[in-house]
């Protein structure tokens, strides 16, 4: 129970923090947001923005783990990718694009990760969803591990179709690559799994499944041809 009051009473003061750097932004008032959202970095990982831009996801969680229970960091990741979407929200506002983008970034392979690590039911609704951030980062190129990533969660949540398009991403962005062959045949093998009512709600019809397959072994044995050459 005093979890539990600790945990509420966390989440009730960063949504006030929260509410405040909103209203500043609503009204144009960038380097007042960046003070409030500074504040709440350095509460949440010791340090101020500065330390975010230089630290990676890893460095980040370990930063969580460090400033408090661990228990906790499921939570305080909620909190600081929602701080890392604001922080990029000013970054664009700024024009202070390759800013913008890394904690964009940043934002979603925490908020990927921390909803890869279990069953989460429930969050605050003030926590970008995984939809805004890829909104946020389109028309720029995301690193392999960031279509990986999405693309599992995808899997997951059963948007068949949209981890499908993570997968030809994957597949665009390094053809030669023979792991990513490996790893989109296994994919449309356990879809094969499912039921056709699970495929169609998921908008990837079991026809396009064995397409899929089908398409993913003939490149296979392509690349198995001309290794043998």
């Amino acid at each position: 129970m005093i979890r539990r009051d600790y945990i509420l009473r966390m989440i009730e003061e960063f949504a006030q923090a929260l509410a405040r750097i909103r209203s500043l932004k609503r009204t144009r008032r960038w380097g007042e947001a960046s003070a409030e959202m500074d504040a709440e970095f350095k509460k949440l990982i010791g340090d101020g923005a500065q330390a975010v831009a230089r630290l990676s996801e890893t460095e980040l969680l370990a930063r969580l783990m460090h400033e408090g229970p661990t228990h906790l960091v499921r939570d305080k990741t909620f909190l600081l990718t929602t701080l890392l979407a604001e922080a990029a929200d000013v970054a664009a506002a700024e024009d202070r694009v390759d800013e913008s983008r890394e904690c964009y970034l940043k934002a979603l392979h925490l908020l990927l990760d921390v909803l890869a690590r279990g069953e989460v039911f429930e969050y605050p609704e003030f926590v970008p969803k995984v939809e805004m951030l890829e909104q946020a980062l389109q028309g720029t190129p995301l690193p392999l591990r960031t279509h990986a990533m999405l693309m599992q969660h995808h899997e997951r949540t059963g948007e068949f179709a949209k981890a499908e398009n993570a997968l030809f991403a994957m597949l665009d962005a390094e053809p030669d690559n023979g792991a990513i062959v490996v790893f989109g045949v296994a994919f449309y093998r356990r879809l094969l799994a499912q039921s056709d009512a699970a495929l169609t709600e998921g908008a990837l019809p079991r026809v396009e499944v064995e397409e899929g397959l089908k398409e993913l072994l003939q490149r296979s044995k392509r690349s198995e041809a001309q290794s043998a050459q």
